[in-house]
C-alpha cells in the first residue's frame, strides 16, 4: 500500500530543491548576525540597562519574523518543485530492455580536459540518454575503489536524475577504478533467468587497469548481457582538482598528477562485451550512438501500471508562502513605546 502511494506522488521539477542550500546559508548568516548583535550589546553595558535605553527593540520579534520568512522560502521552494499526484493509471504495453549504467566517480573524473569536468560531462550524457530510452528500465551504479548500487532498475526517472546529479567522489571514499566490480554488480541487478534484454553502459576514463574486468565481461556475455563503454577525457590527460586542498592533486614528489584516458581498456571491454565504444566528445552524438546500439537489440514487453495523468498542487504551497510573508510583514520588529 505504501509503495503504491509513493508511486502516486512525484515532484515535477526536483532541481529546485538545490535552492534549499541557499536557505541553510541564510539561516547560518542570521544566527551569526544575532550572536554578533548580542555580543555588541553586552559590550555597551548591563543588558537590562541597554534594553531600558532602547525600549522599542524586540529581539524575539526579529527571530519570529525570520522564522516565518524562512518557512515561507522553504514552502515556496517545495511549491516550485511542484508536487504532483497521479490521478489515473492504466495498464500499458511497453517494449524495452533493462539497462544498468555504471558511472565512474573516482577523483580522476574531476579532471577538466573536457568542460566543465569529466564527471559533469558524464552526467549530461546520462541525462540525455534517459530521454532516448523512454521505455527501458534503467538503474545506476556508482564506482571508484568500490562499487555500489545507487538506484536499482526502475522506470522512475525522477529518482534516477536526483541520484545522478548528487553523484560525486565523496560518495565512494575508497579510490581506484574497479571496473570489474561494477560490471559484476550490474550483472547481479538483472534477472538471472533471462538470457537477453540486458545491457550495461559503462562510463569511465579507464585510468586504472582492472585485471578482473575481462573475467567479469566474459561472465556477462555468457548471461546475454551487452556491454557498451563510454570513454571520457583525453589521451593527453589533465591535472586533477583537489576540492579539499583547493589545488591540483600532487604526488609524493610534489609533481602534479596527470590523469589520462585509457581508451584501449574501454575498447577491449566493449569489443568483448559485444557492444560499442564511444569517446564522449560530442554529447548528442555519443547519446545517439549508444541509444541506437541499445535499441537495436531484441526487446521484451513490460506490462506495467503507470500513471498517465497527474494533478499539480504547487498553488497550495504558494498560497501558504504568501500568507506567511504577509504575517511576517504585519508583525512589527519594534515594540510600541508605551506612554503614561
Amino acid at each position: 500500500m505504501l509503495h503504491y502511494f509513493c508511486r502516486m506522488l512525484r515532484f515535477e521539477n526536483i532541481e529546485y530543491f538545490w535552492l534549499l542550500l541557499l536557505v541553510v546559508l541564510v539561516i547560518v548568516l542570521f544566527i551569526f548576525a544575532m550572536l554578533n548583535k548580542q555580543s555588541r550589546l553586552k559590550k555597551i553595558g548591563d543588558e537590562s540597562l541597554v534594553h531600558a535605553l532602547i525600549p522599542t527593540f524586540s529581539s524575539p520579534r526579529t527571530v519570529i519574523r525570520f522564522i516565518l520568512l524562512g518557512l515561507a522560502l522553504i514552502i515556496g521552494i517545495v511549491g516550485l518543485a511542484n508536487l504532483q499526484a497521479g490521478s489515473r493509471s492504466e495498464k500499458i504495453e511497453r517494449k524495452g530492455i533493462d539497462v544498468m549504467i555504471a558511472l565512474d566517480v573516482s577523483k580522476s573524473m574531476l579532471a577538466k580536459d573536457v568542460s566543465p569536468n569529466r564527471l559533469e560531462k558524464a552526467k549530461q550524457f546520462i541525462s540525455k540518454l534517459f530521454e532516448k530510452l523512454p521505455n527501458d528500465r534503467i538503474g545506476l551504479i556508482l564506482f571508484a575503489g568500490r562499487a555500489y548500487t545507487s538506484v536499482p532498475l526502475t522506470i522512475d526517472y525522477s529518482a534516477l536524475k536526483m541520484n545522478l546529479f548528487s553523484a560525486n567522489p565523496s560518495l565512494v571514499p575508497t579510490q581506484g577504478t574497479v571496473i570489474g566490480e561494477a560490471i559484476s554488480m550490474a550483472r547481479q541487478s538483472f534477472n538471472a533467468k533471462e538470457t537477453k534484454y540486458k545491457s550495461i553502459v559503462l562510463i569511465s576514463d579507464g585510468e586504472d587497469h582492472d585485471e578482473n574486468a575481462q573475467d567479469e565481461v566474459k561472465k556477462a556475455v555468457g548471461e546475454g548481457i551487452m556491454i557498451n563503454t563510454i570513454g571520457i577525457g583525453s589521451p593527453e590527460g589533465a591535472s586533477i582538482w583537489d576540492e579539499e586542498l583547493q589545488e591540483n592533486k600532487k604526488d609524493e614528489e610534489g609533481k602534479e598528477v596527470i590523469s589520462k584516458l585509457n581508451e584501449s581498456e574501454l575498447q577491449t571491454i566493449a569489443a568483448a562485451g559485444q557492444g560499442v565504444y564511444v569517446r564522449l566528445n560530442n554529447t548528442d552524438a555519443a547519446t545517439e550512438s549508444i541509444a541506437k546500439q541499445i535499441n537495436s537489440t531484441e526487446q521484451k514487453n513490460f506490462g506495467d501500471s503507470i500513471f498517465t495523468d497527474y494533478n499539480s498542487y504547487f498553488q497550495y504551497f504558494l498560497v501558504v508562502t504568501l500568507l506567511l510573508m504577509l504575517i511576517e510583514f504585519i508583525i512589527p520588529e519594534r515594540k510600541k513605546l508605551q506612554t503614561i
